[in-house]
Parts: C-alpha cells; sequence; structure tokens
C-alpha cells in the first residue's frame, strides 16, 4: 500500500466551481415546480360572455338612479333629486308598494318595475354595490346597470 506524506509542489488547490450539485438542485426544483403548479391553479374551464348591450325600454314605471362619489362620499340621485339611504330605500318601498296597488292581486313579475343605474366611471363599486342592495331590501327583482355602448361597434356583438 503506497501512501504519499509530502506535498508536491505541483498540486495546487481546486479553483473551478462544481456545478453539478447546482444542477441537480435546479433540475429537482424544476420537476416539483411542473408538478406544483397545476395543482395549485385550478380553474374551472368557462367560456366568458362576449360584451353586448340590449336596447333599453323605457317604462314609465322603471326606476332611473344615478350614482356617483364626491370627496369619497356616495350620492345618490332619484331622478334628479338626490336621496340618502334610507330615503332611497322608503322611496323605492312606496314605489313598489303602489305598483302593485295599482297592477292588482293577477300581478306577474315581468309586470313589477326596474331599478336601472347609471354608476359614474370614477365612482367606487361600494356606492354602486350599496344602491343595488338597498333596492334589492326594498324588493326590487331586476336592478339593471344603463351603459355606454361601444363607439361605432355592432350592439348585438
Amino acid at each position: 500500500m503506497a501512501m504519499s506524506v509530502g506535498g508536491d509542489s505541483a498540486e495546487k488547490p481546486m479553483s473551478e466551481i462544481n456545478t453539478t450539485p447546482l444542477v441537480d438542485v435546479m433540475l429537482v426544483l424544476l420537476i416539483i415546480f411542473l408538478i406544483a403548479v397545476p395543482v395549485v391553479i385550478q380553474t374551472v374551464p368557462l367560456k366568458l360572455p362576449s360584451v353586448r348591450f340590449d336596447p333599453t325600454t323605457t317604462k314609465p314605471e322603471n326606476v332611473s338612479l344615478s350614482v356617483t362619489s364626491e370627496n369619497g362620499q356616495c350620492k345618490v340621485y332619484w331622478g334628479l333629486s338626490p336621496v340618502t339611504s334610507d330615503e332611497l330605500r322608503n322611496k323605492a318601498v312606496d314605489k313598489l308598494k303602489a305598483e302593485i296597488e295599482r297592477l292588482g292581486p293577477n300581478i306577474t313579475p315581468d309586470q313589477l318595475p326596474e331599478a336601472h343605474i347609471r354608476g359614474d366611471v370614477n365612482t367606487p363599486y361600494r356606492c354602486i354595490g350599496g344602491t343595488i342592495y338597498t333596492m334589492q331590501q326594498a324588493g326590487f327583482a331586476r336592478v339593471g346597470f344603463i351603459s355606454e355602448p361601444p363607439p361605432g361597434g355592432n350592439p348585438r356583438a
């Protein structure tokens, strides 16, 4: 058995980086992510609706609301007059009761008035969502939005 005891002057310290462990770790991480990403990102396959609008048929019994925000405060207008949340609920209940009395006992859901909401583009959703919630609390089954059609586009596209 031979053994080297002394130092050879030709031996130098190794200065190259061993990249084999680095490559091994990167391959393991790649495999982990290839397996983990489809598990983490779970989506239900959907076909999202295309943008289109139907021209609004305005009936005199429908309620037109406008929602805007000024200095962080929500402003709701019934027609052209501003209303608070309580006033909005009370007016909506009164309007719905009056229509039910006018139409009689053989009323169908299609005959009930609708609430049409116009929301300013810079209005926070909490203002519009609060208006929807208030109208639904009052008994309005149909609450819709009034929007601007796309310029030069086909309305049925």
